[in-house]
C-alpha cells in the first residue's frame, strides 16, 4: 500500500499546474484503485461553508453525485474541528451496534475517543448514511495552509480544512491501518498541491493587476484621465466586473453595464450624504447597503465598488445581479 501511494503522489507532482479540476479527478482516481470503495469524491468546502461535489470516481450503475452541493450543516463545526486533529475516519458498517465503554470510576477525567478508530458514529449519522445507500465509508481530511485569520478560528495554528476525500461503500468494508496510514499519505501530498494551487493562482491574478495598473497609471501620465475607460486596458481588467465607469469634472465616462447620467449623479449624491467621510465603498447589493433608488436599476446594476478621486471625482465599477442554479443534494423524502 505504501508503494502504490508514493506512485500516486509521483503522478500527483507530475501533473501541470494551473489545472485543480484535474489534480482532483486522478486523486479520487488514485484512492479508489487504494482503497477499493464503490464511490471516491472530492467534497470541497465553498466561502460560506457549504460543500460540493468537485470530482468523483464510482461504480458504473451508481448514482452520479459530481456537481451536488450540501449545506454546511452537513458537516457541523465540531466535526471540522475534529478533522484537523484526526484526519482520518473510518465506518466500517453503519448498522453495527455501538459497545458501551465502561470507564473506571478511579478515573479523574472523562474518558476521550476523539482521536480513536473503534469511536461510534454520532447517533444521527448512520440514518444519513442509510439515505445515501451507503453502509460503510472512509473520510480523509484535505489540510492546506492558512492565513493569520483563518489561524485563530481554533484547530492546529496555520492550518484550514479545504475539504474532504468522501470514500462510500454499499456493504460493509473495513480496511486496515497501513492501507490507512498510505491514503492519510497521499492526502498530506494532496494538500500541498493544493497550496501550490492557491499560490499560483494568486501569484498570476497579482501580476496581472499590476500590469494593468501600471499602463493605466501611464495613461494617466501621458494623457487626459479619461483614457482609463476610453483605451485598453480599461479599468474594467482590474476586476471582475459588468460595468465600470468614471465621473470627473462633472462628465460621465461609462464603460460596459452601467446606470445612466440621471441614475449615477443620484447615487452620488446618496454617497455624499450617507459615506462622504469615506475614502470608498463597496457591497454586493446596493439594495442591502441602503441605497433608495436600488429598486429602479434592475437586475442590469446590483453590485458596486466607488473609490473617490476626490470629493467630486470617482471611479465605479458595477456587477449585475447574477441568478445561480444550484443542484443540492440529500436525503429523498
Amino acid at each position: 500500500s505504501q508503494k502504490l501511494a508514493v506512485r500516486a503522489i509521483s503522478r500527483l507532482q507530475a501533473l501541470p499546474g494551473g489545472d485543480v479540476k484535474l489534480l482532483c479527478e486522478t486523486v479520487v482516481g488514485h484512492v479508489r484503485e487504494l482503497t477499493g470503495y464503490d464511490r471516491v469524491m472530492v467534497y470541497r468546502f465553498h466561502e460560506d461553508e457549504h460543500g460540493e461535489v468537485v470530482a468523483e470516481s464510482r461504480r458504473a450503475d451508481l448514482e452520479p453525485y459530481l456537481g451536488l452541493h450540501y449545506p454546511a450543516t452537513d458537516v457541523p463545526q465540531a466535526s471540522r474541528f475534529l478533522f484537523k486533529q484526526n484526519r482520518v475516519r473510518m465506518i466500517a458498517d453503519c448498522h453495527a451496534a455501538p459497545v458501551r465503554v465502561i470507564q473506571d470510576p478511579s478515573l479523574k477525567q472523562p474518558l476521550c475517543l476523539v482521536g480513536s478508530t473503534l469511536r461510534a458514529p454520532h447517533g444521527c449519522h448512520p440514518q444519513y448514511m442509510v439515505n445515501m445507500g451507503t453502509i460503510a465509508s472512509l473520510v480523509l481530511a484535505v489540510i492546506i495552509n492558512a492565513g493569520s485569520e483563518d489561524s485563530r478560528v481554533g484547530g492546529s495554528p496555520g492550518m484550514k480544512l479545504w475539504g474532504l476525500v468522501v470514500c462510500h461503500h454499499t456493504s460493509p468494508r473495513c480496511i486496515p491501518f497501513p492501507l490507512r496510514y498510505a491514503c492519510e499519505f497521499l492526502m498530506q501530498a494532496f494538500g500541498l498541491q493544493q497550496n501550490m494551487e492557491i499560490q499560483l493562482a494568486l501569484q498570476l491574478s497579482e501580476k496581472h493587476i499590476l500590469r494593468t495598473q501600471t499602463l493605466l497609471c501611464d495613461m494617466l501620465l501621458r494623457d487626459s484621465p479619461t483614457g482609463i475607460v476610453t483605451q485598453s486596458p480599461s479599468i474594467m481588467d482590474l476586476l471582475k466586473c459588468d460595468g465600470a465607469a468614471l465621473y470627473y469634472h462633472g462628465m460621465y465616462y461609462p464603460l460596459g453595464v452601467t446606470p445612466t447620467e440621471a441614475q449615477i449623479r443620484d447615487i452620488i449624491k446618496w454617497l455624499s450624504a450617507c459615506h462622504g467621510d469615506s475614502t470608498g465603498l463597496s457591497t454586493d447589493s446596493l439594495a442591502d447597503a441602503g441605497y433608495p433608488g436600488a429598486a429602479a436599476l434592475g437586475d442590469a446594476v446590483c453590485g458596486m465598488a466607488v473609490a473617490y478621486i476626490t470629493a467630486s471625482d470617482y471611479l465605479f465599477w458595477f456587477r449585475s445581479h447574477t441568478a445561480k442554479e444550484i443542484k443540492w443534494g440529500g436525503a429523498k423524502q
